[in-house]
Parts: C-alpha cells; structure tokens; sequence
C-alpha cells in the first residue's frame, strides 16, 4: 500500500471515477492517508458522490505524475465507519468548518478492497504495486 499513498502524494491531486445511473462521474480528489496497512479517503455523507458509492462501490482512481507515470487503482470502496480516521482525515485537510456538530456533516472514510493498481509508464508497461 505504500507504493498507493507515496504515487497519489506525489501527484497531488487524483481523480475518481463513480457511476450515478447511466452517466460515468470523474471528481478531482486529494485527501487520503495511509493507516493500518490501507490508504484511507474521505468523501462527505451529503456529497452526491457518498450517494453513489452506496449505491456501487465499485471506483477507479487514477492519478498522474509529472514524469509521465500514471496510476490505476480499481476496487470496491468500502466504508470503515471508523471516527479515528475521519478526525484525522478532517485533521490533515483542516476541514473542521465543515464537519462539525453544527452543520452536521460527517465525513466517511473508506478504502478500496479487491483492488488492483498499476503504475503504467506513458507508452510503456505497467508495473502492479499490490
């Protein structure tokens, strides 16, 4: 999982790709951490993209390195309902304005299971980092 969190910290931002009916949905993403042997995102409880997740968990996520190495991280999103990560995923992105008591929003963390992930060199061949 490392090779997953240092590639994705390195590129800085990543994009994650849902289904919402018929329609594909590619969101721009940058919050994750690596704990407990997982690489940990968040999404907010009240973000159209939480919904979708629920509905199929099935996500990619990619991300590019200004090299010109790509990532391709595919699994199923599972959720931990774990509130130590959420504070720290809240924490890291300095995020208490929005979840908080007040506004009620809850961030959800989750992590990919069944998944691969392969660092493809542009016009080359992909390396498996799981």
């Amino acid at each position: 999982m490392s090779k997953v969190n240092d590639f994705l910290t390195e590129a800085g931002v990543f994009f994650m790709a849902t289904e919402d009916g018929d329609q594909p949905k590619l969101r721009p993403l940058g919050a994750h951490m690596e704990v407990d042997g997982k690489v940990i995102f968040g999404v907010g409880d009240f973000k159209d993209v939480y919904k979708e997740m629920v509905k199929n968990p099935k996500v990619e996520i990619v991300a590019l390195k200004a090299e010109g190495h790509w990532l391709r991280y595919t699994g199923k999103a599972v959720f931990d309902h774990n509130d130590d990560y959420a504070k720290m995923m809240i924490e890291a992105g300095h995020l208490e304005s929005i979840y908080n008591d007040e506004t009620g929003y809850k961030m959800m963390t989750f992590h990919l299971e069944d998944a691969t992930a392969v660092d493809i060199q542009v016009m080359g061949q992909g390396e498996n980092l799981l």
